[in-house]
């Protein structure tokens, strides 16, 4: 049995943050049914697409192992089943703006009146309060505001935003914790998680460090103010490498490999920081004398950390993302495994997200009860 077998949750939540949060309920085993509009999620047509199909790959991973209906919640016959729902659920996840649900009959105090112990989940750019509580939020405008942006980029160059939807990955997982919390108080009550406040934590100290000097950590590339060396350097081959000497001890490592052991410039964090370019140059002059391969197994003989930079070709036929299963199939769907794994009460990969309103019929008529015939039995 999974971990969260028996619990209930219904995800009205769009796009990726809020559906991130409910994939990891449904991995571990909790009944989550999402809900959409007619239109369906614009998960659904939002980048690539399963050439096989013309479903969205997006789609297909946040909503792995949930049920789907689609509910016009201005409709009072379908927000009648929605109210249903609600009885029996243990979780509600929405990302609407605020007031958005209470417009349409499902404040907070109307979802409690019908099932007091609900927790509710709330996800949105800006949260439930403050002055910009009110203004649309994306991801790309949380990390351009949360100290993010500010610090990625070279030192000449414009603040950078990332590559992949981290912002939205983050806010799921602090989401689902959150909840997790919630539930485990045993209340019911909301639960206001924000975009920018999520990545905003993932910031450490900095705004301690402004609030109590005045200081604030450089644009430094891949650099870091405390690690040094620390980025990602080009061997002889032309392939790359990732390097990091976030430890003493690792750092005493490389200025041996590198032939500066002892030298007074960099053997203390402090001094290391000081004379930054300098080792820095050292450390990029070493890779570009050996390959790829010959620089892992320099430093893997002395312990000291470095991997191969990867693209997703790579990961793709890496023997131990293969052993750790991070690569699994769903319903024939190339796509990442399970987050973490439970030695008693493991997760369990039930299938790829489903089309628009699959399951409607069974849940309209017969709500959490027909759980029994999900689409895992019937594929």
């Amino acid at each position: 049995m999974s971990a969260l077998s028996g619990l209930r949750v219904l995800d009205l939540s769009t796009v990726i943050a809020g559906p991130n949060c409910g994939k990891y309920f449904a991995d571990f085993g909790a009944d989550v049914i999402k809900v959409e509009s007619p239109a369906g999620d614009s998960l659904r047509k939002m980048a690539w697409r399963d050439p096989r199909d013309g479903e969205g790959l997006w789609s297909k991973l946040l909503n792995r192992g949930k049920r789907t209906v689609v509910l016009d919640l201005k409709q009072a016959e379908d927000a009648d089943v929605l109210r249903r729902l609600v009885v029996d659920a243990d979780v509600l996840i929405d990302n609407f703006r605020p007031g958005t649900l209470d417009r349409l009959g499902f404040s907070a105090a109307e979802l409690h009146a019908i099932n007091p112990r609900l927790v509710i989940t709330r996800i949105t750019g800006f949260g439930q309060t403050g002055p910009y509580a009110s203004r649309p939020g994306f991801a790309s405008i949380a990390e351009s505001m949360s100290g993010l942006a500010a610090l990625a980029g070279e030192p000449d160059g414009p603040p950078l935003l990332p590559p992949i939807a981290l912002t939205d990955e983050i806010t799921g997982l602090a989401a689902a914790f959150a909840t997790m919390v919630a539930l485990r108080s045993g209340v019911g009550q909301e639960v206001d998680v924000s975009l920018l406040e999520s990545v905003f934590q993932f910031m450490g100290p900095l705004i301690s460090l402004y609030r109590l000097t005045g200081a604030e950590q450089p644009r430094l590339g891949s650099g870091l103010p405390y690690t040094v060396p620390r980025g990602t350097y080009r061997c002889a081959d032309g392939r790359w490498v990732g390097v990091s000497t976030s430890s003493e001890t690792v750092a005493a490592r490389v200025l041996e490999l590198l032939g500066v052991a002892g030298d007074p410039r960099f053997t203390t964090f402090d001094a290391r920081s000081a004379n930054r370019e300098a080792l820095e140059a050292l450390m990029a002059a070493w890779c570009a004398r050996h390959t790829r391969d010959e620089a892992i197994a320099a430093f893997e003989t002395v312990q000291a950390a470095i991997g191969p930079v990867l693209s997703m070709a790579d990961i793709s036929g890496d023997p131990h993302y293969a052993a750790r299963d991070a690569i699994v199939e769903v319903g024939g769907v190339p796509m990442q495994g399970l987050i973490a794994k439970l030695s008693a009460t493991p997760g369990e990969l039930r299938w790829p997200g489903r089309l628009l309103d699959a399951d409607g019929d069974a849940i309209r008529e017969h709500g959490w009860a027909d759980e029994s015939a999900s689409p895992e039995s019937s594929e």
